[in-house]
C-alpha cells in the first residue's frame, strides 16, 4: 500500500484493525499488536504493541518472532491486519488440527493455497525462528518447512482470508456486487 500503515486504513468507515480485533478478542487470551509505524495509535485500542525485534524489513517472521518473544501463552495465533474477515472460529479450528496431530505449527489452508499468516505457533519454537532470521530467512513456509505442521482446511470460508494489498483492493470491497 506503499508503506502507509496498512491497520489504520479506513475500510466500511472503520479502521482495519478494528476488524481482526473484534474477530479475535472471542477467540484469545491475549491479544499483542505488532506495529513499526505508529505505536501510540496502536496502543489506544488497549492491547501490548510490540515492534520487531529484528532489523532491516523481515516481514511477518519479524512480527510473529516479536510476539513469539512477548506473548504471555505457549501458543501464539498470528493474523495479518489486512484481513477483515477472518474465521470466527480460527483459533479453535488451527488449535484442534495442531494438537490432533501433534504439530509445531497449524496453518490455515483454502483449496490448495495455504495461508502462512493464518497459524498457531509454540512459543518454545522462538529459538528455532530467530536462528532461521538470523541466517537471512524471510518467508514463513521457509521457516516452518522443517516443522511438524498441521494445515487446516478453511474450504467452507475461503473469503475469510480475503486481504487488501492496494487502497483499490479496499475500494473493489466496499463496492456492492
Amino acid at each position: 500500500m506503499g508503506g502507509v500503515d496498512k491497520g489504520l486504513q479506513l475500510f466500511q468507515g472503520r479502521e482495519l484493525i478494528d476488524f481482526v480485533l473484534e474477530r479475535l478478542r472471542p477467540q484469545v487470551a491475549e491479544i499483542l499488536i505488532n506495529a513499526n509505524q505508529n505505536p501510540k495509535r496502536y496502543e489506544a485500542y488497549g492491547h501490548k504493541v510490540v515492534g520487531d525485534l529484528v532489523s532491516g524489513y523481515a516481514g511477518p517472521l519479524a512480527g510473529l518472532h516479536s510476539a513469539l518473544s512477548a506473548a504471555s501463552h505457549d501458543l501464539v495465533l498470528t493474523a495479518p491486519c489486512d484481513s477483515p474477515f477472518l474465521p470466527i472460529d480460527l483459533a479453535k479450528r488451527l488449535e484442534d488440527a495442531r494438537r490432533a496431530q501433534s504439530a509445531d505449527v497449524a496453518v490455515a489452508r483454502t483449496g490448495r493455497q495455504a495461508q502462512p499468516v493464518f497459524c498457531v505457533v509454540q512459543r518454545r519454537l522462538l529459538p528455532h525462528l530467530t536462528d532461521f532470521l538470523e541466517r537471512g530467512g524471510r518467508k514463513i513456509d521457509a521457516w516452518y518447512a522443517d516443522l511438524n505442521v498441521a494445515e487446516v482446511a478453511f474450504d467452507d470460508q475461503p473469503e475469510a482470508f480475503i486481504n487488501f494489498n492496494t487502497l483499490a483492493d479496499m475500494q473493489a470491497a466496499e463496492r456492492p456486487g
